[in-house]
């Protein structure tokens, strides 16, 4: 897969903000959606627990290829889902599985982030 291309599922690296207090810092984020002219809907990943927002837990075995350093769980943080341009992405870090991907689109979409035209490939 060349830089460009993503996929729901895909976890990617990106310069993002959790919430209005932080600052942008590169950090992963699981794809929930690719939309038409380069757009992907994004949920960032923490390595700690949020307290006051809906997230899912993922460890390694919840990816298909690839993965974070993890050494137990990380969050993935429904809340600070956005929209982000291919071109900012920095890397790929790995692919989640098929019912790992569905469980974090099923997040999204309770709040309100997910995009019609999930799972398909967008070039940059």
């Amino acid at each position: 897969m060349s830089m460009g291309q993503y996929a729901a599922g895909d976890v990617v690296l990106a310069p993002l903000r959790i919430g209005p207090a932080s600052g942008r810092k590169v950090r992963p984020a699981v794809v929930v959606a690719v939309h038409a002219g380069g757009i992907l809907t994004v949920c960032p990943v923490s390595g700690k627990i949020p307290f006051d927002s809906p997230y899912l837990p993922i460890a390694p075995h919840d990816f298909s290829r690839g993965g974070l350093d993890l050494v137990d769980e990380s969050y993935v943080l429904a809340a600070g889902a956005t929209r982000l341009p291919t071109r900012d992405v920095i890397g790929l870090k790995g692919r989640l599985s098929e019912e790992s991907a569905a469980r974090v689109r099923a997040l999204a979409g309770d709040f309100g982030c997910s995009g019609t035209d999930a799972g398909q490939r967008q070039k940059k």
